[in-house]
Order: structure tokens, then C-alpha cells, then sequence
């Protein structure tokens, strides 16, 4: 055999393993899991990677496993797609699993694949797409498949603030497979096909008598609206891989970078005096506050996160002058915009996510106080609402507070005031801020005066007033510097892009730790 004869030979075994490879679990299960709505392994990676981008790794891994005639059910990649790409012309690292192959089940050789793509994600400072679609852990290969796990799991903390880790909940994701996407940046979970829970339906019922449906128990709805688990809920998988590209484009590849700058013909000076209609000056009476930040924000486009998920408050990503911002602003229409348990843990993930990435952290402020009641006492909200403490008074971004309107008590200090670290204050100027709205606080102060009048009703709203003028306003908050500036609400998105330019070279240095100790 001649020398040409022979190397097209190996070629073509070669082309023949990559066919193999390619087809997954064979022409039968990806017709199968086609008739399931669902897209394969690397259907999905082409939708999430810029076009023709996409380098595969560890196309040809086998699983080694011999236990209960696996030796008779090899096929070339595991159950896995691994590999990188670009998105937006940036380098990101993905893996995909693979429900055509053994059910997407976790074994040794696909959970080094995975732990391959996390590694090379850190060591070269790029994100991590992570598509889950699995049976679960590969019980053939018994404690080796729970090794893989562990080992997975090991990489997501040691990646966690250091590279983006995005998850996407594709197929059921069961048992110790939950934790991977728990211990990533964030979670996204499609509608029917995406499932996500510690113990199914029958060990349930078997356990607690409960009769449930996965999809009560794990499904994108309950993990979106109840739970807090998923932060993005999509209708489709093309919605859903548009989110994690649009995600992408607000952070940083790795915390050693600024995130990217968008170009925008959006004057960042621009005044919008129809901002004084959005906010109402009677603090009983409540407004959206997105309305407030698209007028702000670059092109009016403001990307929620968790928009399901503790409605009283709003946590996103957005631009001024073409610059990413992490947003959290109480939402007034809902609950009064009071902070609660699941407000507290929403906002203080978001800010500690943004401070890992170097996004300036903006805060639309306009709360009445923390929630009342025995279940919120019960449940931990001092614990938990010492969260947001801790995540403004840790984070060393850029932080940017604007009071809208009220600034009530602790509710006032727990949404970055001047003594959390917030570099710029700036309030408009019907702001509050004060240790409680001005009826409570007049019925206190002024109750002995109140009690011994003739005219009860008249004297109480003398006073009310009396303690409006006083406290009731920035003004005296100004004057002791905790306010910045009080500034017209048309100048809002001028004022931030100012501050965000003061801002941007902001270094900050803390004692040494090894790391603090979160409340709760």
C-alpha cells in the first residue's frame, strides 16, 4: 500500500469516528428526543456560539465502565458535547449533555469533560455555558459517577466570581445533579422540557404521602415564581439562548476585566422631564418602577432578572453612555416596595454578582420599611435582610444610590446609604428620608400635644406637616452630606453618567481575609 492510499485511509476513519460522534445516540434517539420538543446537544451549542465558531473537545471519549454489560454500550463522546466558541465575538467554553446518549447520564469520563472545560474556562479567563439534560448519575458506575459530581462541583465554586457561569436547565435535571447549576451565576430553565428537583414525585409520595407532578415540584413556573432557584424562565429554547447571549453581553469575560462597552446614540447628557409624572409626590401611592429606569437607561432597554420572582423588588442589568450597570430598585406597586426575606436574598445575590464582575451597582430607592409579621420574623428576615447589608457594605464596584421618594428606618441604611460605602448619593426632590414617614413619626413625637387638643384631627395634621417640612424631604440629609446632590428628576440619567465617569477608576482596598462570613 502506497503512502497517498494509506493516509486517506486513516483519514477517512477518522471522518467516519467524527460521523459516529456526531450522531449521538443514533438516527432513533434524536428522533425521539426531537419528538419531545427538545434539540440536541449540539443543536443547542450552535444556537447559543456565534455561527461556525464552535471547536469540539473530547469528540472521541469512551467511558471505561464494564459493570452490567456497559462494555457492550460505548458510543464516542459519553453523553456529553464539550468545547468553545465565541459569542459576540468572545471566547466562552460550553458543555452539553447529551439525553440521546445512556439518557445524558453522569459517569467518570463525562464528568472529566465537563471538569475539562470548567478548568480551561479559568485558566483562560472565559465563561462557561453549562446545558443540562440528564438522567442523572450513571448507577452502573456507582460511587465513580458520585465522584464525578463532587468533582464538578469543586470547579464551580473555585470558578465562582472569577469566570460567568451560566446554566440552562434543558430536560430534567435530578438529585446531586441540581447542585452544579445552584453553585453558577445563573439559572436558566425552559418551559415543559426544563425539570429541576432533589427527589421526584414517587419518593416523595412514598416519603410524605404528598401527590405531586414533576412539573409542581420542578418545573421552570415554580422555580421562576416560588422557589427563587431559575432567574430566567423561557417559552422556547431559542428565547432561552437569546437570554444567555444577552446576558453574556453585559458581563466581563473573567474579574479581572470591565465588562464591554456598547456603542449608543442615546445622549447620556439627555434631560426627560417626563420623569416628574412617573414618580406620584403622595408616598401611598404606587407606580412601576421600570418605567422610571427605562427612561434612563440607554435605548430604554432594561434585561430582568428574577422578573417572577419577589416582585416588590427589580434586580437587572442595563447601560448609560454605553456602560453596564447592575440595577436593584424597590418596586412600589407590589407590597409597597417593603423589603422582605426573598427582596433581601434576591438583591444581595445580584449585588454580589456584580461586584465580583466589576459592574457599577445602581440603586433606585423608594421603601417604606421591612415587612411585618410572624412569619417574616419567624423565618429569619433578620438574618436574611442582614444579607443586603452585607452584600453593599462588601461590594468595592462603583455604587450609585438614588432616592426616588421614601427612605424609611433600616430599610433606608439596608438600600445603600452613604454609610454603606455608596460613592454617590443623589435624591430627588419629593425624598423622604427619615426614620419613618411623617404620620407615624408625628403621632410619637408630638402625642401628648396630639391628645390634649380640642381638635384632635386638626392638631395631628398640623404636626404632620409640621414634621414633613422638618424631616420629611433631602434636604436635611443634604445638609449633613449623606445626600450628594438633590438633583430635578429630568437630570436623573445625566447625574448617574456623570457619577459613573467619577467612578470608574474607583480602587478600594479591604484588610486582608481569607473571606467573610455571610449572615444566614
Amino acid at each position: 500500500m502506497d503512502s497517498g492510499s494509506h493516509i486517506d485511509q486513516l483519514c477517512e476513519n477518522l471522518i467516519e469516528k467524527r460521523g459516529k460522534a456526531s450522531q449521538g445516540g443514533g438516527e432513533k434517539a434524536v428522533a425521539k428526543q426531537h419528538e419531545k420538543g427538545k434539540l440536541t446537544a449540539r443543536e443547542r451549542i450552535l444556537k447559543i456560539l456565534d455561527t461556525g465558531s464552535f471547536v469540539e473537545l473530547d469528540e472521541l471519549v469512551r467511558h471505561r465502565c464494564s459493570n452490567f454489560g456497559m462494555e457492550k454500550t460505548v458510543f464516542e463522546g459519553d453523553g456529553v458535547v464539550t468545547g468553545y466558541g465565541t459569542v459576540g465575538g468572545r471566547v466562552v467554553y460550553v458543555f452539553s449533555q447529551d439525553f440521546t446518549v445512556i439518557g445524558g447520564s453522569l459517569g467518570e469520563a463525562h464528568a472529566k469533560k465537563i471538569c475539562k472545560v470548567l478548568d480551561l474556562a479559568v485558566q483562560n479567563g472565559a465563561p462557561c455555558v453549562g446545558i443540562n439534560d440528564s438522567g442523572g448519575a450513571r448507577i452502573q458506575e456507582a460511587v465513580d459517577a458520585l465522584s464525578g459530581y463532587g468533582n464538578i462541583f469543586f470547579r464551580n465554586v473555585k470558578a465562582s466570581g472569577v469566570v460567568p457561569q451560566l446554566s440552562v436547565i434543558a430536560g430534567p435535571c435530578a438529585g446531586g445533579a441540581v447542585y452544579s447549576p445552584a453553585l453558577t451565576d445563573f439559572v436558566y430553565m425552559i418551559d415543559k422540557i426544563g425539570i429541576m428537583h432533589i427527589t421526584g414525585p414517587q419518593v416523595i409520595k412514598a416519603v410524605t404521602g404528598e401527590d405531586v407532578t414533576s412539573e409542581q415540584i420542578g418545573g421552570a413556573k415554580a422555580h421562576n415564581n416560588t422557589s427563587g432557584v431559575a432567574h430566567f424562565f423561557a417559552a422556547s429554547e431559542d428565547e432561552c439562548y437569546e437570554q444567555v447571549r444577552k446576558t453574556l453581553s453585559y458581563l466581563p469575560s473573567n474579574n479581572l476585566e470591565t465588562p464591554p462597552l456598547k456603542e449608543t446614540k442615546d445622549d447620556p447628557m439627555r434631560l426627560d422631564l417626563t420623569l416628574r409624572e412617573v414618580v406620584p409626590t403622595n408616598t401611598n401611592k404606587g407606580y412601576d418602577v421600570r418605567d422610571v429606569i427605562k427612561k434612563v437607561v440607554d435605548d430604554a432597554d432594561f434585561f430582568e432578572i428574577q422578573p417572577l420572582y419577589a416582585q416588590n423588588i427589580v434586580t437587572g442589568f442595563a447601560r448609560v453612555g454605553g456602560k453596564s450597570i447592575g440595577i436593584i430598585a424597590n418596586q412600589a406597586r407590589v407590597m409597597a416596595g417593603c423589603l422582605d426575606i426573598d427582596a433581601s436574598c434576591k438583591a444581595a445575590r445580584h449585588i454580589r454578582i456584580c461586584d465580583s464582575f466589576n459592574i457599577p451597582i445602581v440603586t433606585f430607592e423608594d421603601v417604606p420599611g421591612y415587612l411585618p409579621g410572624l412569619n417574616q420574623e419567624m423565618g429569619g428576615i433578620i438574618k436574611h435582610g442582614a444579607k443586603l447589608l452585607y452584600a453593599y457594605s462588601e461590594a468595592t464596584s462603583p455604587k450609585i444610590t438614588v432616592v426616588l421618594r421614601k427612605a424609611y428606618g433600616g430599610s433606608y441604611l439596608g438600600m445603600c446609604s452613604k454609610d454603606l460605602g455608596a460613592d454617590i448619593v443623589l435624591a430627588w426632590p419629593q425624598a423622604e428620608i427619615a426614620v419613618m414617614g411623617a404620620e407615624g413619626a408625628a403621632n410619637i413625637i408630638f402625642r401628648k400635644e396630639i391628645e390634649s387638643s380640642d381638635n384632635k384631627a386638626a392638631t395631628r395634621s398640623e404636626k404632620i406637616e409640621e414634621y414633613r417640612e422638618a424631616f420629611a424631604n433631602p434636604y436635611a440629609a443634604a445638609a449633613r452630606g449623606f445626600v450628594d446632590r438633590v438633583i430635578l428628576p429630568e437630570e436623573t440619567r445625566m447625574a448617574l453618567h456623570q457619577a459613573l465617569l467619577m467612578t470608574e477608576d474607583k480602587k478600594e482596598l479591604r484588610p486582608r481575609r481569607k473571606h467573610g462570613v455571610m449572615p444566614g
